[in-house]
């Protein structure tokens, strides 16, 4: 069974080129591409989402300049663009083998023979002179060069993507690591906020102690929010600090060179947008890390085709052309020129095995690059369909955030508003501190996991470059 699906995937190789790229894909696959996503909800629709610059839906300026930077100067992008100039060189050097070689070679010489050797001759001296090139090339009759090349060919095509996957990557990575810290930023906020909010309240307690309308307990359980609101704000700036760094690795520069372009905070985008995610087969035409799998099954697949070759004969075609004349001013003439030419034919009889068990080891290596793609695409659904859950679901939690958060506020009011009335205890006021600096801060992380939910999705459906 094992057998009879090597030999199939080996087939599907060889399918007519007039076949789209989408289906000569497919058709690498060992089950079919689902229909639909997983999530079918309002909030995606069954368009291909846009190409080019998604990040900029988010209306932010910073976040664009820093993307410009980083696919400019982010070392993993330069990289990148050497890999691909290694690979055309590859593909170059692949191509010489379709034409002849050709070399010169020239020389003076000069000898004297010996008249004591016995022979009766004479002591004589020679002199002349020589120049011939040499020509020696390949004939590929049977295709070997031209299944290496081909591979080669493929090689190339396979690192323009990688550098694609790289930039969609990066795109990605730059967003993420600015929206963690908006987030960030905004809960600096939060707690300075609150912590503001908690102060007044250490007055109100501190007024009505003097006054003999409240305990001591009141003013210290007070101050206890208080101070521990304090206490977590130098974590937060310490956060803040170290989302910078990240950031300034990403584009290639030192912290000190982005620190006052992102010290001021922005508020998060409030971005709750239907999102266009197209359909499971049209993702094999966007995914890089997809395109490079099938590029690097085709390019095994010609060199297996390349080994099976070498089981043919090899013909050369060997020449040479020149000039050799005593004296120079003879070199020139027509009875001083040289030529030869020599087709000749090499063919490998026996080798100890070597070209059989090269072809099984080309054919095992195009088994694990099909298999690998097969993985790749699976992998390549699955992070869209986790994506868009995440997604989804988030938005569900920033609902319920929103409304959670308005209803701590109103405790917070309420409460406060009665204890100074004297018809509460001051219990019910701290709890409501403490819940409402909770909400605030889960509606800004609500926020910022939802547009990392979006920029995971982006990156999933392969767009962004």
């Amino acid at each position: 069974m094992r057998k009879i699906r090597r030999w199939g995937a080996w087939l599907l190789l060889i399918i007519p080129l007039a076949l789209n790229a989408q289906q000569r894909t497919e058709k690498l696959l060992n089950v079919p591409l689902p229909e639909h996503w997983q999530e079918e909800d309002a909030m995606f629709q069954q368009q291909l989402p846009v190409d080019d610059h998604w990040w900029t839906v988010f209306q932010d300026a910073t976040l664009d300049s820093l993307i410009h930077v980083a696919v400019r100067q982010n070392p993993s992008v330069l990289t990148a663009l050497n890999r691909i100039d290694m690979a055309k060189a590859n593909l170059r050097i692949a191509r010489g083998g379709y034409y002849p070689a050709l070399s010169l070679d020239a020389r003076w010489n000069r000898q004297q023979t010996s008249g004591n050797t016995g022979t009766g001759q004479p002591q004589s001296r020679v002199g002349y002179y020589d120049a011939t090139v040499n020509m020696s090339w390949q004939v590929d009759v049977f295709g070997s060069i031209r299944q290496r090349v081909k591979a080669q060919k493929e090689n190339f095509a396979a690192s323009r993507e990688e550098y694609n996957a790289t930039m969609v990557s990066l795109c990605a990575e730059v967003a993420s690591a600015y929206f963690n810290l908006r987030e960030a930023q905004q809960e600096l906020s939060v707690l300075q906020r609150n912590a503001l909010s908690q102060k007044a309240v250490v007055d109100i307690t501190e007024v009505r102690y003097n006054t003999g309308l409240a305990s001591k307990l009141d003013v210290a359980q007070a101050k206890s929010v208080y101070y521990s609101t304090l206490a977590s704000i130098p974590a937060t700036e310490s956060g803040i600090i170290q989302y910078m760094n990240a950031l300034a690795v990403l584009l290639g520069l030192y912290p000190q060179d982005v620190t006052a372009a992102l010290e001021t905070g922005k508020p998060l985008p409030d971005y709750i947008e239907p999102v266009g995610v197209g359909l499971p087969g049209q993702l094999l035409l966007r995914r890089p890390d997809v395109r490079v799998a099938e590029r690097q099954v085709n390019a095994q697949a010609a060199l297996l085709g390349a080994s099976k070759t070498d089981w043919l004969p090899s013909f050369f075609l060997n020449g040479s052309f020149g000039y050799a004349s005593h004296d120079m001013k003879d070199f020139t003439k027509r009875s001083s020129m040289t030529w030869s030419i020599a087709p000749s034919m090499s063919w490998t009889i026996f080798n100890g095995g070597q070209r059989a068990n090269n072809v099984r080891l080309q054919r095992a290596q195009l088994d694990e690059t099909i298999n690998q793609f097969n993985i790749t695409v699976l992998t390549a659904v699955q992070e869209v369909d986790n994506a868009m859950s995440s997604y989804k679901n988030s938005i569900k939690q920033i609902v319920a955030c929103r409304e959670m958060l308005n209803q701590g506020k109103e405790a917070f009011k309420l409460s406060l508003d009665l204890y100074k009335q004297g018809l509460s205890p001051f219990q019910n006021v701290l709890d409501a501190q403490r819940s409402l600096l909770s909400y605030e801060n889960s509606l800004v992380q609500a926020q910022g996991y939802s547009l990392l939910c979006l920029i995971q999705m982006y990156q999933a459906l392969g767009g962004g470059w």
